[in-house]
């Protein structure tokens, strides 16, 4: 797609947001926006910056997704089978690894999960570590995207993951400290966001697309869904540990006085 046809679509994007801004500003508000200039010249970057944002995209990330799960998952490159063999889901543990560590990767470059840990640490007092934090969101979101191919290799539905996923997120809500649930599930959200949602779909569509038997529409898509659900599992968990070993050393001290 043209850069011009981008940035057209984009236009057409941000005008309403624009008009639902200034028209509350000067209709329901009735103020004047201080620094105008500033603000008009802040609509113009993120028109240019959407456009090339999803002109990237169209030419680097979702091409380059596709291709490596298409690579990783090609007759030529999977093991030698013997004759009259089936292909087993161990064979396709590239796949497997490339998920897990661009899931993490992509995760923790993720420029909304790093404002939301930042700010997280600062109100917590320093209670939250943000690079914990986002090391934690990192492991989930790798699990789940790493899930996600698994799925797709073997072909069972997506609705017993989730469905398995969201007991365990309710379980986990009922046990942990009342504090982090709301982070965690914040930390869920901001995950699937412009870095890691094109990636995470072009490798989906690809692998779909690459394995026989499979189907781009059925079984390529899914896999953010369980990249959402994952790290929700792994920030309670880090909740959970942090507070078994605050209740050991409170334990531990207590001993010592007696």
């Amino acid at each position: 797609m043209p850069l011009v046809e981008i940035l057209a679509a984009t236009l057409l994007d941000i005008l309403p947001i624009a008009a639902i801004i200034f028209g509350f500003q000067y209709l329901v508000i009735r103020k004047k926006i201080k620094r105008l200039s500033q603000v008009l010249i802040g609509f113009v970057m993120v028109l240019f910056g959407l456009s090339f944002f999803l002109l990237g995209l169209e030419q680097a990330l979702f091409p380059m997704g596709g291709l490596m799960a298409e690579q990783l998952s090609s007759e030529a490159f999977l093991p030698t089978l013997l004759e009259g063999a089936q292909r087993h889901w161990t064979d396709y543990y590239w796949v497997y690894l490339f998920a897990f560590t661009i899931g993490a990767s992509t995760t923790i470059a993720e420029p909304s999960l790093i404002a939301v840990s930042l700010k997280a640490g600062e109100i917590s007092g320093g209670t939250i570590n943000p690079l914990m934090l986002r090391l934690a969101v990192a492991l989930g979101m790798a699990f789940g995207i790493t899930l996600g191919t698994w799925r797709i290799v073997m072909g069972y539905p997506l609705h017993w993951f989730v469905l398995g996923a969201y007991i365990l997120v309710i379980i986990q809500t009922l046990r942990s400290p009342k504090s982090i649930i709301p982070l965690a599930f914040d930390s869920g959200g901001v995950t699937t966001s412009t870095i890691t949602v094109p990636i995470i779909a072009a490798l989906g569509l690809g692998l779909a697309s690459a394995i026989p038997g499979r189907s781009p529409i059925m079984d390529g898509f899914g896999m953010i869904a369980l990249a959402c659900l994952f790290p929700i599992i792994t920030v309670m968990g880090y909740a959970q540990i942090a507070a078994w070993k605050e209740r050991r050393k409170a334990q531990s001290a207590a001993l010592s006085q007696e």
